[in-house]
């Protein structure tokens, strides 16, 4: 067996066997296969595809390749959640205390913000001292005596995806099917959760624009979990605006603070979804579990399991309570040029505008500033008059004006208002596609 008849076989639109992909994904993550013959196979996957049988091991391969999270320690029902990424996507940080004072343990590793998406981490780094780094005992132990636990991973959590996809990056192949498949799903199964709810974005603001193509990619993700016997779904989500009003790090926990004392929102409202639904494939009625959410939230318990999280992990959780500690940039509003409608939004492009702030990246070392960043102050579908506020920036005079000009023209007032406005679309499960 040799990497140049693998290629040649997937050039030719034939199905790779089980050890042929175990061979160049091993080969390759060791350094026996150099990246140009990499690039090639990869190039020739994009081409041909892969089946559902092919995509499993390779996704089975890729998982093999490093470490796996042992979650045996763990005392209870443990669940996961994965977003596909998307412009103020504060999910995590705010579904973990939800999830964890209703009786869940959730053990969630997640990753940094490059390009338009902001990273969990960095939003959580911007409490002072918050830790992400964590040994996997100590981790285990925070998820057993708090309920939940946010941290990094690993650097030995699949490192085939590490490696593959970083050549992925600088080759245009990362657009695939199966190697966006594999790529998610390895890491999701190396992070031991039995119970896994995936959150597939569509729309300007995300890496998949249609519905259509969203749900392609759920049901592929859905097929993969189930034959490794987890109980998963997906939920296919909008992200034709930000799904947080507050857009980088700092002004996402502001937001996450809010949402937690009762704030209704976008954000409130994909919450509410993602909970219930992980509820449900942990075998609670979907009415119960949102009747759970409801108490978790009007408590005010989730809001305190948030600070028992923060503390446990050396945060200053004092930052929880009074978020006006934060120290947030100067600000700067952007207005409506016209009387209108909300009517279209280049979310991407208020992502890019947080980037040109400081407050994302471009590149892996680029350091953060986690007190920037832009705040809407209208939805897709409001009416607006001439001069109304449209967003506010939080800056340092560094690159303020390019960030309120890209701001300025990915924000469009038409003379209509959006068909649509809706967060949540489908859901996808192993019994097929639901329609919300």
């Amino acid at each position: 067996m040799n990497i140049v008849s693998i290629i040649e076989k997937k050039v030719a639109n034939k199905s790779l066997t089980k050890n042929e992909i175990e061979f160049f994904v091993n080969g390759y993550t060791n350094g026996q296969i150099p990246d140009y013959q990499m690039s090639s196979l990869l190039m020739a996957i994009v081409c041909r595809g892969m089946n559902e049988e092919e995509t499993f091991h390779l996704t089975q391969a890729m998982l093999d390749s490093g470490d796996k999270v042992d979650l045996s320690k763990i005392n209870g029902t443990t669940c996961d959640k994965h977003s596909t990424g998307g412009v103020g996507d504060s999910t995590t940080i705010a579904i973990a205390p939800i999830l964890a004072c209703c009786d869940f343990k959730v053990a969630k590793l997640s990753g940094r913000g490059l390009g338009f998406t902001g990273g969990t981490l960095d939003k959580l780094e911007s409490i002072p001292y918050f830790n992400v780094n964590l040994d996997q005992e100590t981790f285990c132990d925070i998820v057993n005596h708090v309920g939940c636990c946010v941290a990094g991973q690993t650097a030995n959590i699949v490192p085939a995806d590490k490696k593959m996809y970083a050549l992925r990056d600088i080759t245009g192949t990362t657009k695939s099917l199966p190697l966006m498949v594999s790529s998610i799903m390895s890491k999701k199964l190396a992070s031991g959760a039995q119970n896994i709810l995936l959150d597939v974005k569509f729309g300007t603001g995300a890496y998949m624009k249609t519905m259509e193509d969203a749900i392609e990619l759920a049901q592929a993700m859905v097929k993969i979990g189930t034959l490794a016997k987890r109980n998963i779904g997906a939920l296919i989500t909008d992200m034709s605006q930000p799904l947080s009003q507050y857009v980088g790090n700092a002004l996402e926990i502001i937001g996450i603070v809010k949402m937690l004392n009762g704030e209704k929102s976008r954000l409130y409202e994909e919450n509410k979804e993602v909970a219930t639904r992980l509820m449900a494939l942990c075998g609670i009625d979907l009415d119960k579990a949102s009747k759970m959410f409801d108490d978790a939230i009007d408590s005010g318990v989730a809001k305190h399991k948030l600070i028992e999280m923060v503390y446990a992990q050396g945060g200053d959780a004092s930052y929880v309570d009074h978020p006006e500690r934060f120290n947030l940039g100067e600000k700067l509003d952007v207005v409506a040029s016209r009387d209108g409608y909300v009517g279209y939004m280049e979310t991407c492009d208020i992502g890019y505008a947080v980037n040109l702030l400081g407050g994302g990246r471009m590149q892996k070392d680029d350091v953060l500033d986690h007190g920037v960043g832009v705040k809407m102050q209208v939805n897709l579908g409001d009416k607006v008059k001439k001069g109304d506020v449209l967003a506010t920036i939080y800056h340092r005079n560094k690159n303020v004006e390019q960030a309120s000009q890209l701001l300025a023209k990915s924000i469009f007032v038409t003379d209509s208002k959006p068909l649509s406005t809706k967060t949540v679309h489908a859901y996808v499960d192993k019994n097929g596609v639901t329609l919300l």
